[in-house]
């Protein structure tokens, strides 16, 4: 436990906040105990200050406050709420407070504790190689060392808290050291000498900008979703958000792209989320193979779990815990991928707070400063340049779970607001067991995907024209609808059907290569933008149902093999035996193609 500045004694406890009287200083976001005296002995409880009010405070709780009484004291520490940064993150489950969960379970039972905090870097001894010299300048965010943490070199850098310049003045020698270990010694101007080991501490709710500049997103994050990758592509160190109803596959989604996306690092923050969905990904990861290293794909993940029946406080801490190991990586030159599920019971508890606090409630009781909250959240992804010429990313994918897929509640128009990527799942795709349940009739983005935006667009026009002839033919039926419209209506559920979805089950068509969604988007776009012979709705609905069933075997064959390019060549026959010309608005997109 820290260091003790000041004490308080509370005065009144609601819920998981209490009330202290105290004197001296408090600061905002400072770190206290309350100490409760129990059978087995005095407990700490961990707690942070949230407001101050003349010589009071209000702390919020990240424990059960049950046993808390008038007159306890409490113990201040003049901290802020922080994270202990080092080698020996990677794989780690941890709480909301970055306690190792399997260590706390051995310490504590199959029933954690209230009170019992741990060390989250393990106990062991990791091979340094000193990069820095001594003499050499340095700065916050600089290397002076690297030790191997699985397939990454990590950086052992100045804490992101020392602002001045310093010189070297030692170093230690190659060899194998604990995190608790002095490994350098660095001076500042006024000849004061600082010793240095391999971990540090953040405050989790101050970014780290220990890099030279930020930069505008732009290359395409890969997650191997077609639908993603092509219509609604999220770039490295952009944001999303994927909301949707209960059971619509947000999770499942989350997961999926945690094993396929092509970045460094995979941090899952599970916030307020239900027990059992924790367990499956904590079962599942560590007997997944990582696709990039045939490993565990556990070796370059951190899970961040905090469930719906640990306590609301701890939410807010998971979040911002997540976000800043991520922001400590990215300072490495990593992509970081930063999957929040669900920023909605985060608010929830943030509504729970604000209305224990008695502030004046927003729309749907959520605090007035949700927008602003949820803003600074995703402010803190990006794609930055460091001082050493790399560069390194944060993305950030947070899941929304509006009441009865309402997505014009408060979190999700505050959400909406702010990310580039909105990947909105619809209840309807879900029922329909389409995977993924992505309504791209309502989906956007902001950013620019791997395909031409030309005939992304083109694509996009024959959807939204289908979806109007399918909602026509509710009404007149199919009988009242022109042979030019049923062909577009065909197309649309075709291009649905074969490309924006995908077999989970299928060994290759569970995760696509861009280079394979670039090809076959290629081909399907040859069948949209093909006029076609026919002369009743029979023979143009036998056509396409031949069509999308040549196709999903086309998507189940292994790429560029002779299997693959057999396929193809009876999906193009089948094409040109009805083909009778081009649509021009098409006829430009149409050279590109080879």
């Amino acid at each position: 436990m820290a260091e003790i500045q000041n004490t308080g004694k509370v005065v009144g406890v609601n819920g998981n906040m209490v009330t202290i009287e105290f004197a001296g200083k408090v600061l905002m976001n400072e770190v206290g105990y309350v100490k409760l005296q129990t059978p087995q002995g005095t407990k700490h409880l961990k707690a942070e200050v949230i407001r101050v009010r003349g010589n009071k405070a209000d702390l919020q709780v990240f424990e059960m406050t049950r046993g808390i009484g008038i007159g306890d004291t409490v113990e201040l520490t003049g901290n802020l709420l922080a994270v202990t940064l080092g080698p020996g993150l990677l794989g780690q489950v941890f709480d909301g407070l970055q306690n190792p969960l399997p260590e706390l379970a051995e310490a504590c039972g199959f029933f954690l504790e209230r009170g019992v905090y741990l060390d989250p870097l393990p106990e062991k001894e990791w091979e340094f190689s000193p990069v820095a010299k001594v003499g050499d300048t340095v700065a916050r965010g600089d290397a002076l060392g690297v030790v191997s943490e699985g397939i990454f070199t990590h950086r052992i850098m100045v804490p992101f808290d020392m602002y001045d310049t310093y010189k070297v003045k030692s170093l230690a020698p190659p060899g194998e050291y604990p995190v608790t270990a002095k490994v350098a010694e660095i001076e500042d101007v006024k000849g004061n000498v600082y010793p240095l080991t391999m971990k540090f501490q953040w405050p989790v709710k101050r970014a780290i900008d220990a890099y030279a500049e930020r930069l505008k997103p732009v290359d395409p994050m890969v997650t191997k979703v077609r639908l993603i990758d092509t219509f609604i592509p999220v770039a490295k160190g952009g944001t999303y958000c994927i909301p949707g109803p209960f059971g619509a596959g947000k999770t499942v989604l989350q997961q999926i792209t945690s094993r396929n996306a092509e970045v460094d690092i995979v941090i899952i923050a599970a916030c307020g989320e239900r027990a059992g969905e924790v367990v499956e990904t904590l079962r599942d990861f560590p007997e997944l193979a990582d696709p990039r290293t045939g490993n565990s794909l556990m070796e370059r993940t951190i899970i961040i779990c905090n469930t719906s029946s640990m306590p609301v406080a701890a939410r807010e801490a998971s979040v911002y815990t997540a976000l800043t190991l991520a922001e400590y990586y990215r300072q490495m030159g990593l992509h970081v991928l930063l999957l929040a599920d669900s920023t909605s019971r985060w608010a929830q508890a943030m509504r729970e707070m604000s209305g224990r606090l008695e502030e004046i409630p927003g729309e749907e009781a959520f605090p007035a400063y949700l927008e602003s909250v949820i803003a600074s959240f995703y402010e803190r992804a990006g794609l930055v340049r460091l001082k050493d010429g790399s560069t390194g990313s944060v993305t950030i994918g947070g899941t929304v779970s509006p009441a009865g897929g309402n997505f014009e509640e408060p979190v999700t128009q505050a959400t909406l607001k702010v990310v580039g990527a909105f990947h909105g799942l619809s209840r309807e795709r879900s029922d329909a067991r389409k995977y993924p349940a992505i309504d791209p009739l309502e989906s956007w983005s902001k950013y620019k995907g791997s395909v031409d935006p030309g005939k992304t667009d083109y694509a996009w026009d024959i959807l939204f024209r289908g979806n109007d002839v399918a909602q026509m033919m509710k009404v007149v039926g199919e009988e009242g609808t022109s042979i030019e419209d049923y062909i577009v209506y065909l197309k649309s559920d075709f291009l649905d059907a074969v490309y924006l979805q995908q077999n989970s089950f299928d060994p290759v068509d569970n995760a696509v290569p861009v280079d394979r969604q670039e090809h076959i988007f290629d081909v399907i776009f040859r069948i949209l933008a093909a006029t076609l012979d026919f002369q009743i709705k029979d023979e143009a609905r036998q056509y396409f149902n031949r069509m999308r069933q040549l196709f999903l075997d086309y998507n189940g064959t292994g790429w560029n093999s002779d299997e693959f390019a057999e396929k193809e060549s009876e999906i193009l026959m089948l094409l040109s035996s009805k083909q009778k010309g081009s649509d021009e608005n098409a006829a430009m997109l149409l050279e590109t193609l080879s």
